[in-house]
């Protein structure tokens, strides 16, 4: 049996669920192995169009199984860097999907959990959701994008603070320093409601959104007009854009 779920809740519309809540879905090495499938599975199937993440039982995610990725201290540490690197390539998978991924996080995201939550685009937290950057009270550095997310995310200052004393944000924390989006009583039900809009929207059209929006989060502003008018040109040959002109010319 899979430790990650994968359904269609919704036409177009795909979730994506830890499934071993006995462990808070800690990334275990068959869990590892079980996210690459499903994340794959999603990025070849031509019918989906927007992928909700969550976590079964109280738990979000409680980041790597920290037994199985560092508790053997003989390992060199170019074989370990390898065994981390796989690691991160499972929910960094996620961040290079073309469609829009949304986290709904109910409960505890921890290191690798908070990692796999900011892979998505866009985060919803529900008012028990705690997100632990806690690498540095095991003496352990960040891994798997963390001070890239949290410097983009919260800014310098406040990344570094937070990584420094190994910190946990609450939710009501986490949506005052924009590291998600909203706190809601249901994240799971408002973050399928967002991807079902999303779904609705012409699949080029969302791609290409995300995709400027990336280009902006760079910084690189005559990188973006340019594909913005790339963009914008292409989705203007679209029929519903002409039914969209026509209706507002007949006013």
């Amino acid at each position: 049996m899979s430790l990650v779920e994968l359904t269609e809740p919704a036409p177009g519309v795909r979730l994506l669920r830890l499934a071993d809540p006995e462990r808070r879905n800690a990334i275990s090495p068959r869990l590892q192995e079980d996210l690459v499938t499903a994340v794959d599975a999603v990025a070849r199937d031509g019918d989906a169009r927007a992928l909700v993440v969550t976590g079964a039982g109280s738990a979000f995610c409680a980041g790597a199984d920290l037994a199985a990725t560092f508790g053997d201290p003989d390992r060199p540490v170019h074989v370990l860097r390898e065994r981390l690197r796989a690691t991160y390539d499972s929910f960094l998978r996620v961040r290079r999907l073309r469609i829009p991924t949304i986290a709904a996080v109910h409960g505890a995201a921890v290191g690798a959990g908070v990692n796999l939550a900011l892979s998505c685009d866009l985060r919803v937290a529900g008012p028990r959701a705690r997100f632990g950057v806690t690498f540095t009270r095991l003496g352990l550095h960040p891994g798997g994008g963390c001070t890239h997310f949290l410097v983009r995310t919260l800014g310098e200052q406040r990344a570094l603070e937070l990584l420094l004393d190994g910190g946990t944000l609450t939710a009501d924390e986490a949506a005052a320093t924009g590291l998600v989006l909203r706190v809601v009583d249901d994240p799971l039900a408002e973050s399928l409601a967002m991807a079902t809009r999303y779904a609705a929207l012409d699949p080029g059209l969302a791609a290409d959104v995300k995709h400027a929006v990336g280009i902006a989060s760079a910084g690189a502003f005559d990188a973006v007009l340019d594909f913005e008018a790339w963009a914008q040109a292409s989705s203007a040959t679209t029929p519903a854009v002409a039914d969209a002109i026509a209706a507002m010319v007949r006013r």
